[in-house]
């Protein structure tokens, strides 16, 4: 997008990655940019002074007001409420209203994206394709909810071509992003998540739909079992030639082998073509597993060599707080799943470890269905250690299903020193910090919440081995 005539003037709400390189790409294209953060700590003081020093304006502590500012074009951030008062007063105001994806993508739109969505998956699956496009020798970077912003990639975009966007998009990005168009997309999982956003499973099913229907390819995770009735029934947003995967054989596969991927006799097939071999991913889990046809159907598509993909997967070591091995100590392995945001990614954290592990979980609560995690953490932990504002909330639901081990340590420095104790007491093979939770009550992020896990395990137990 680059300026024109009558469109000056950028207002961006919320500082920080994505808000900081859309005012970043749009000031390099000539336009007056403005961003507005509500916010006045002073952690945000150092971002603000660089941003200023190149020519834009920053406002903290601002209450943004549409009718007062009058932009021409309006972005919002992806933790920016689509519906809050001020962006449907501007909307209807008539003001250009986009998030930086949306952005990004009216600056990259004559290459190809691979865009990854869904409830859970979605950035191991990102960086598996972003992995295996690199070992082909192709220049496509992952961004979005992973690696970098995706106004990062439109600007070095203009001085190192790229030759697919690989997006990990979110619920909130994909709302704020109409025009958007893949050319393959993936539906990793869909759960209950962000309801407090979305309000209802129809909107936040309806959101990642629509960015389905979109793509030129449709790739769907044949396992999970809502996308699996979506494509029993073959409705919105599924097309006759989507790619179905299953981990459990081309017996299972919903849809035309003709399109599909699947796991037989412990071999990738793709479209009755062998790919690889299942056990060439490290990873533990059958949940990687389907993360992984999801992202070697995306290599076949794009045409990209068995021997790339080959190469990229037995090197891939894995993603930052999903599952991450972070040190062992006398034989007990910790492991930071700080990216467990909700139960279902939570549940699929302890299904992975060790038993007896002892877990560490809370934070701040979001809505969903615990009854699974509950009745996972009664099979797979020896003790639960309870951090944040869920803390509390948590320990009286373990006490209602019958669990009696649970303790609230309140910080994660707590959690850590206890968890070494009680792995020690109770022979536990696994310390996992799988929270379930937000992170915003105590952390700005969930990658913040799991570099302090790290870090308080390295202090108190040693460097990685």
């Amino acid at each position: 997008m680059t300026r024109s005539i009558g469109m000056a003037n950028a207002v961006i709400i919320g500082l920080g990655k994505s808000g900081n390189a859309a005012a970043k790409l749009l000031k390099h294209q000539g336009w007056d940019v403005t961003i507005s953060d509500r916010n006045a700590a002073e952690t945000l003081k150092p971002q603000a002074e660089e941003l200023r020093a190149e020519g834009i304006t920053v406002l903290l502590g601002d209450n943004f007001d549409p009718e007062a500012t009058k932009p021409d074009l309006l972005l919002v951030s992806p933790g920016v409420p689509w519906d809050v008062p001020s962006l449907t007063k501007a909307r209807s105001l008539g003001v250009v209203t986009i998030g930086e994806m949306e952005l990004a993508w009216r600056n990259l739109r004559n290459i190809p994206w691979i865009a990854i969505t869904g409830t859970n998956g979605k950035t191991t699956t990102t960086a598996l394709t972003a992995a295996i496009f690199e070992a082909a020798g192709h220049h496509a970077p992952a961004f979005g909810n992973i690696g970098y912003a995706a106004c990062e990639v439109a600007l070095l975009h203009q001085t190192k071509p790229i030759e697919f966007a690989i997006a990990e998009l979110s619920s909130y990005q994909i709302e704020s992003s109409p025009t958007l168009t893949p050319k393959i997309a993936l539906w990793t999982t869909f759960t209950p998540d962000h309801l407090a956003r979305h309000k209802t499973m129809t909107n936040y099913f309806e959101m990642k739909a629509r960015l389905l229907a979109r793509s030129d390819i449709q790739i769907f995770n044949g396992d999970d079992p809502e996308l699996r009735k979506l494509g029993q029934a073959q409705g919105f947003p599924v097309n006759p030639t989507a790619c179905w995967t299953s981990v459990t054989g081309k017996a299972n596969l919903i849809g035309s082998p003709e399109t599909g991927i699947w796991i037989d006799d412990g071999q990738i097939v793709f479209q009755g073509e062998t790919v690889m071999a299942a056990n060439t991913l490290k990873m533990p889990g059958e949940h990687n597993l389907q993360n992984l046809l999801m992202a070697v159907a995306a290599a076949k598509f794009a045409g990209i060599k068995n021997s790339a993909i080959v190469q990229a997967i037995q090197n891939f070591g894995g993603v930052e707080h999903r599952l991450e091995y972070v040190l062992t100590w006398n034989g007990i392995d910790f492991i930071n799943d700080s990216k467990a945001t909700n139960y279902d990614a939570a549940v699929v954290g302890l299904r992975s470890v060790k038993s007896p592990a002892i877990l560490i979980a809370g934070g701040e609560p979001k809505e969903g269905d615990d009854r699974e995690w509950l009745d996972m953490i009664k099979s797979k932990a020896a003790a639960v250690l309870l951090i944040g504002n869920a803390a509390q909330q948590f320990a009286d639901r373990l006490t209602s299903v019958g669990y009696p081990h649970s303790e609230i340590v309140e910080t994660m420095e707590n959690a850590v020193r206890r968890s070494g104790e009680l792995a020690q007491q109770q022979g536990a093979k696994d310390v996992l910090l799988s929270p379930a939770c937000a992170s915003f009550d105590q952390y700005r992020s969930f990658e913040h919440r799991g570099d302090d896990f790290r870090s308080h395990c390295q202090a108190m137990f040693g460097e990685k081995k």
